[in-house]
């Protein structure tokens, strides 16, 4: 690696070619993310390497460029949701596998209004539990989002 390519962002010269590919605009925004979730710093490493931890990637990135509910985050949210409800009916002897996770987006949740995520059991039986998960607003009970998972039990070996 050049030395130019180990100095911060902040230092790069207007004359600096990050990649052709990529606007000047979007590396500045995507430079900005890891900045503000600390991707450069071993503490991410270190905090987040537990099994199911809800990283500060997911955490950071909640809204998006419209002031609303980023859909990705939403997608991370109702399968820890969903994994847990799952784990309610699930012994933990058995290894789930999420099969599908169906997402519904009926109307945007404002970035600043608070949200409240329910999940219930629909189905399980031996080889699959399926979950349903509603993203509704906390003033108006407005529904937002609604996901479905399935999630396949793998069998436990006997060895």
């Amino acid at each position: 690696m050049g030395e130019e390519s180990s100095k911060p962002k902040s230092s790069y010269t207007k004359d600096t070619i990050i990649s052709k590919e990529l606007s000047e605009e979007a590396a500045t925004l995507v430079d900005s993310l890891f900045t503000r979730v600390r991707l450069d710093g071993a503490n991410f490493l270190t905090q987040y390497d537990a099994k199911d931890s809800f990283s500060e990637l997911t955490r950071g990135c909640l809204k998006n460029l419209y002031n609303s509910m980023h859909g990705g985050a939403v997608g991370a949210v109702a399968e820890k949701v969903s994994i847990a409800c799952a784990r309610t009916v699930v012994g933990k002897d058995k290894e789930l596998f999420l099969g599908e996770l169906g997402m519904s987006y009926i109307s945007a949740a404002p970035s600043n209004a608070e949200v409240r995520v329910d999940g219930s059991v629909i189905r399980s039986g031996r080889n699959l539990t399926v979950v349903a998960v509603e993203f509704r607003l906390k003033d108006s009970g407005k529904l937002v989002y609604t996901s479905n998972a399935t999630f396949y039990h793998m069998p436990v070996a006997s060895l």
